[in-house]
């Protein structure tokens, strides 16, 4: 498939060229414009309908939540948030953004997202259905009801029931097997669980979160990030003590130096049990 072309906004100029940079470095990505501000992006989205616009939250005039909400129907992009603000999380998911990406960037993070796009739009092209139209429609049902609602997160804790995650988003609530949760990262005090492609967010913190999970299956390997063994696909070992993991969605995390034991007991377990077989 083609290049996916993105447009970049950030009303810090430092901010927004580390951003290019860091953008520049993915083979797969076009950038169609780098924007300061609200109106600029507008203007790029509606001149080069871009794939994926990448939106900072916090902008004077108009922020990124503005400029989603003032998005034509035929021009909107997927979105992606990236910002300082982990506030902003539960509703950067109510508009259906890809992800929400916190400052400082990490590249292996942006990485991620980027390949929830990727994948999205590739699904589109390979016509097993139109992603791109749905996300379209997702959003703008979420910008109609951002005008008479202002999605406040709950400070009820999600519980766990059974072995299932109860996910409460407004009036609804969805019920998660264990299982089939992929991996998990946090955002200040909501969690992204990410389940066969799609992404509940629901209010926790990740130790509390990770008490209720099975410990057999639910590791911790970076300050922000639970992930299910059973989802590992491949390992990557990087410098400094360092792991890169794939899983079976394509998705790729990093393994922190300091949380790099279960992944190591991980590795060696299979590696006996591939002797053994042998």
């Amino acid at each position: 498939m083609n290049k996916l072309t993105v447009v970049l906004v950030d009303d810090e100029p430092l901010a927004l060229r580390l951003l290019q940079s860091m953008f520049e470095e993915f083979p797969d990505i076009e950038i169609a414009a780098c924007c300061r501000n609200g109106r600029e992006a507008l203007q790029a989205v509606s001149e080069y309908s871009p794939d994926l616009l990448v939106l900072d939250v916090q902008m004077p005039g108009m922020n990124g939540f503005d400029v989603v909400s003032r998005l034509q129907a035929d021009t909107i992009p997927l979105v992606i948030f990236a910002t300082a603000f982990d506030e902003y999380a539960l509703k950067a998911f109510e508009v259906h953004a890809v992800d929400y990406v916190l400052k400082p960037l990490d590249s292996a993070r942006l990485e991620t997202a980027l390949d929830r796009a990727l994948q999205r739009l590739q699904l589109a092209h390979a016509g097993k259905k139109d992603i791109h139209q749905e996300e379209k429609n997702r959003l703008l049902r979420s910008i109609e009801e951002m005008s008479s609602t202002k999605g406040q997160a709950s400070e009820t804790r999600t519980p766990v029931i059974n072995n299932r995650l109860a996910i409460k988003d407004r009036g609804s609530i969805t019920m998660v097997n264990q299982q089939d949760i992929e991996w998990i990262d946090a955002a200040g005090d909501y969690m992204c669980v990410h389940v066969k492609g799609e992404t509940h967010v629901m209010r926790s913190t990740i130790k509390d979160l990770q008490k209720q999970l099975c410990p057999d299956n639910f590791k911790r390997i970076h300050r922000s990030t639970l992930v299910n063994l059973n989802y590992i696909e491949h390992i990557k070992v990087l410098t400094k003590g360092e792991y890169f993991l794939t899983l079976t969605s394509g998705a790729k995390v990093k393994v922190s130096r300091n949380y790099r034991l279960p992944i190591k007991e991980f590795l060696e377990a299979n590696r006996r049990v591939a002797s053994e077989a042998s």
